[in-house]
């Protein structure tokens, strides 16, 4: 690979990690919008004029009337007023304006590379994914939104966590793919022990994954403003009720009991699979990367877990469920980092097999 390239590739590397950084900050102020209830403040889907916010007081008025026609406002804040609503506004504006930044960021740097070929063809299939990706997102978005805009003023936890699922497997695959462009010219030789645990690199990062979309459920049913005790669940290992509703299956999914009940196991999971996988990693060896790696996955673990109990007794304020929504995004990222690395691995020690056959013969 000559300079020229390596140059290229970092280029295309650092584009993609600003536009990694928004989508991290896009999935916590979603967060953030659930937590002060401002999702349904917009209750129109206007991908152009939408960027232009109300800008005098009669504009806000005609804004504020449209939402007092919805059930939120009809149900559960007839008092508020019109600082209330511009509180509430002003967050979801921010969230939904981000989003169309994001895609502003992703699109005309990637025309740009495309038009001038700086794109070669292994990366631009994995472009435009994301791409589609991104403008899908937008679309189940407000899906999400019209859910609460109905009978019932609460978004679904179904469209909810589809929508927290959609990005972060955006946020992830982008990672992946950054991490490639700063690491695949480069081929550190690892032992095989190592690299064989890559496999084991995925089920962590899937588990991970299980936990967030847990706790999409938990933040779409609100199942964190009950059983505000740990570690038992107002005293017991299994609370009563776990099992109420029926079909047995809806439980998982809508009954606050089963819901925070299954984050709980799901995070308890992950208690024991990391650390055993990072000891694995480290009594093995096998460079920097690799076990820099597993020790970044570590104190994300011991972070996020202390966040998460934090969060649950003081009843999930707003501050420490966002940065809780923030520490499950870091400890996913330490787990791509670490799968990466040791993917990394295996291809060094194939290439480093290869090598020393060739050189044999």
């Amino acid at each position: 690979m000559t300079i020229h390239d390596n140059h290229q590739r970092r280029r295309l590397g650092i584009w993609l990690s600003v536009c990694c950084v928004m989508i991290f900050c896009m999935v916590v102020l979603g967060g953030v919008t659930r937590l002060t209830q401002s999702g349904l403040s917009m209750v129109e889907w206007s991908p152009i004029m939408g960027v232009i916010p109300p800008l005098s007081a009669e504009q806000w008025e005609a804004t504020f009337e449209k939402y007092q026609q919805f059930p939120e406002y009809q149900h559960i804040n007839k008092d508020m007023d019109m600082d209330g609503f511009k509180r509430i506004f002003w967050v979801e504006y921010t969230h939904r304006i981000l989003g169309r930044l994001i895609g502003f960021v992703f699109l005309v740097p990637f025309l740009l590379f495309l038009l001038t070929r700086k794109i070669d063809r292994g990366l631009l299939p994995k472009l435009v994914f994301l791409f589609v990706l991104g403008a899908l997102q937008g679309l189940l978005g407000w899906y999400m939104v019209k859910s609460g805009l109905v009978n019932e003023p609460h978004v679904s936890q179904y469209r909810l966590t589809a929508h927290l699922i959609l990005a972060v497997f955006i946020y992830v695959f982008m990672l992946w793919v950054i991490l490639d462009l700063f690491t695949d010219h480069r081929l550190p030789l690892i032992d095989r022990p190592v690299a064989g645990l890559k496999v084991y690199g995925v089920l962590v990062t899937g588990a991970i994954a299980l936990m967030i979309i847990s706790g999409g459920f938990v933040a779409g049913t609100k199942a964190g403003f009950v059983f505000n005790t740990f570690p038992t669940m107002n005293g017991q290992w299994v609370p009563d009720g776990v099992w109420a509703l029926t079909p047995g299956w809806r439980n998982l999914f809508e009954n606050v009991v089963t819901v925070q009940f299954t984050h709980r196991s799901v995070a308890a999971v992950l208690c024991i699979l990391i650390p055993v996988f990072c000891l694995a990693v480290l009594r093995r060896g096998g460079g920097g990367r690799v076990q820099a790696g597993a020790l970044l996955l570590l104190l994300m673990l011991v972070m996020q877990v202390g966040l998460g109990i934090v969060t649950l007794l003081y009843r999930v304020p707003v501050l420490l469920g966002a940065a809780h929504q923030a520490g499950a995004l870091l400890l996913i990222s330490a787990s791509v980092f670490t799968t990466h690395a040791l993917f990394r691995a295996s291809r060094s020690a194939k290439h480093h097999g290869m090598r020393l056959s060739d050189s044999m013969a």
